[in-house]
């Protein structure tokens, strides 16, 4: 995607984080906005932010786990815009857990939230461009954590790997159908976003307070771990920069820390010579 102004962003996950920033940047480039999340007092305060930058926009609060949500907010943005130029699927939550202690509503949750809403999404939306005939873009993001593997977040991985994976055969089908519509997929390390609270934005049908899970040393400790790698990630200002200049240049793995390159490099290694996961190469590695 070579031009942005007045081209329509339908973008996840706009309230925090890259969303936010990306939602700035995009203002910035003329677009009109299509602004989706959860969290609605966070989300109307970016509506307020792009609005000082004169973008045309529509802020809905919206449950992306839920596919009648997500269908009701592209309804809405159709209905204001009448088309969908870019899509950014940003939305996403991290639970540290091992896969023994997590509960089952913890992955139903992370999977709902980072695989399934882009799921949801693409299954509208892709139809809309296409019937547009007119160039479109899809980005989803993912994680460095859907490339490699690491201990202590099985389901993280799991939704992560799956979001790459979704992404890339995607891609597949598109060109298969001769649609003009490039996909793209961003897998960044740690960054400082507001991910580590995720706990803040659960919605009720994934909750149980009552859970000893939610009150165990487990659950503490991953939630000690979650703030310490992300507040000491990378600063979030280069973000959206990196996003608009890798759709200009139609790039579809989106990386930002090359540092991570070579454990990508492990990994596939030890895949074709029937190597497998040892936690100490990891610890040495890391």
């Amino acid at each position: 995607m070579k031009t942005f102004k007045s081209k329509v962003l339908f973008l996840t996950g706009a309230a925090h984080g890259f969303g936010h920033v990306i939602a700035l940047e995009a203002a910035k480039r003329g677009m009109k906005l299509v602004l989706v999340d959860i969290d609605e007092p966070a989300l109307h305060q970016t509506q307020q932010e792009v609005e000082r930058l004169g973008a045309e926009n529509l802020a809905i609060p919206a449950d992306v786990t839920k596919e009648s949500s997500v269908n009701e907010a592209i309804d809405q943005a159709m209905a204001a815009f009448k088309r969908i130029d870019l899509l950014i699927n940003d939305a996403g939550i991290a639970l540290p857990g091992r896969i023994w202690e997590l509960p089952t509503r913890d992955w139903e949750w992370i999977l709902h939230v980072n695989t399934m809403s882009q799921v949801y999404t693409m299954k509208r939306i892709i139809p809309i461009m296409m019937k547009q005939k007119t160039h479109g873009a899809i980005l989803n993001v993912a994680s460095i954590a859907g490339l490699l593997d690491t201990p202590g977040m099985p389901s993280y991985h799991a939704s992560k790997f799956a979001s790459v994976g979704l992404s890339e055969a995607t891609a597949y089908d598109l060109q298969r159908a001769g649609a003009d519509i490039e996909m793209h997929v961003m897998c960044p390390g740690f960054v400082q976003t507001d991910l580590y609270h995720t706990e803040e934005h659960r919605p009720k049908q994934y909750s149980d307070p009552e859970d000893p899970y939610y009150h165990s040393e487990a659950f503490l400790k991953g939630q000690q771990f979650a703030k310490a790698v992300i507040t000491n990630g990378m600063p979030i200002d280069t973000i959206a920069a990196t996003v608009f200049k890798a759709l200009e240049d139609n790039e579809f793995y989106i990386l930002t820390h090359p540092e991570y390159n070579p454990l990508i490099s492990d990994r596939v290694h030890r895949i074709v010579n029937h190597g497998a996961p040892d936690v100490h190469v990891m610890d040495g590695l890391m």
